[in-house]
């Protein structure tokens, strides 16, 4: 049935969110769950889209507009429980908080229903400490130029992942005066490969940055810096103030997100002597069509066959997969046309970062 089908979305993502940490988004998920299968103001904001699926993340987005709403000011009652608005939760405010939510809901729902036209578009910072991992694992010299390109890239912001600071333990990467400070990094010993790594490359240069995805945000606009802001979870102190600092790094540092498909994308994309081409994403996969990704397949085998000492690539992907029958989230690279590597699991935010059991 079309509501049950919702509220198991629902249910889903409050599960999801109260074990990455978000005690607020999962006492309003449980509820909004209910209020859907009760036709409430929850099942109108989402009338019309009761045929979709995980991938479409329909509980998230419209989390993301509430969020919008209380970040411009137009939830007043419910900002008393949002931390990022300057209010507080703990779980006695549970009853308290969903009653807010769903007047808010119920008030602005011709606001809601188009924002959740729009995909999420978390462009999580964390994730940048594993693709930055990888960089340093795949680049072979010191001061070997990079041309660095991502697929889904929202924003750009991890194409300046160069420019973030990395920390865990005696563990240290990056500018130490970066706006953007990724810390406990790795859970237990740092990985012999990234500590070569780090060694070898003091800094990376970076000549080219360049991403895409269908519906590209402008960080440096109002609305887009917005958009973001709306799509982190207003209970992760941690999570916001990065994205604050990587949104000053965008201002200084440019990158150009083009609105394009990821197949056609690197459909025109080729190597270039005396540089390493390195394409990265994360998070993504599940938003792409399986025709296309088969052509995203094709072209990186493409751009791997072409692949010499000279004009090198490299291929990162942070993506859920199943190893050993587990699922969960990997770093897998490959360089050239080698084999593909494991070098660490993480939370999909991406902190902290794991070695595997036997290495890598």
């Amino acid at each position: 049935m079309p509501r049950e089908h919702v509220a198991r979305l629902f249910v889903q993502q409050a599960g999801a969110c109260a074990r990455l940490g978000s005690p607020l988004y999962a006492a309003l998920l449980e509820r909004a769950a209910g209020d859907v299968v009760d036709g409430g103001p929850c099942a109108d904001a989402v009338a019309g889209y009761e045929e979709s699926g995980v991938e479409e993340a329909l509980p998230l987005r419209l989390l993301g507009g509430v969020h919008a709403l209380v970040l411009t000011g137009r939830a007043a009652g419910l900002a008393a429980y949002y931390p990022s608005a300057g209010g507080a939760f703990t779980p006695a405010d549970g009853d308290a908080a969903w009653q807010a939510f769903r007047s808010v809901v119920a008030d602005e729902r011709g606001w809601l229903r188009e924002w959740l036209s729009r995909p999420p578009q978390t462009n999580e910072v964390g994730r940048a400490s594993l693709l930055l991992a990888g960089l340093l694992y795949t680049v072979p010299t010191a001061q070997r130029p990079v041309r660095l390109f991502e697929l889904g890239s929202s924003a750009g912001l991890n194409l300046r992942a160069e420019q973030f600071r990395y920390t865990a333990d005696d563990f240290a990467w990056g500018p130490a005066d970066s706006q953007v400070r990724l810390t406990d990094t790795w859970e237990g010993c740092v990985p012999d490969w990234l500590r070569t790594g780090a060694e070898r490359h003091q800094a990376l240069r970076i000549v080219e940055r360049r991403g895409c995805d269908p519906t590209p945000i402008d960080p440096l606009s109002a609305e887009g810096a917005l958009a973001l802001r709306s799509y982190v979870w207003p209970d992760q102190r941690e999570r916001t103030e990065r994205l604050e600092g990587a949104l000053l790094i965008a201002a200084k540092v440019p990158a150009t997100v083009e609105a394009a498909g990821a197949a056609d994308f690197l459909s025109e994309v080729e190597l270039e002597p005396g540089t390493v081409t390195v394409l990265w994403h994360s998070v993504m996969r599940q938003y792409v069509a399986d025709q296309e990704w088969a052509r995203v397949e094709r072209e990186v085998a493409r751009l791997a066959a072409a692949a010499t000492e000279d004009a090198g690539f490299a291929y990162l992907a942070f993506e859920p997969r199943a190893v050993a029958g587990r699922l969960g989230f990997w770093l897998s690279v490959r360089v050239g046309a080698g084999p593909e590597r494991l070098l660490a699991s993480a939370m999909p935010h991406g902190l902290p970062a794991r070695w595997p059991d036997g290495g890598a």
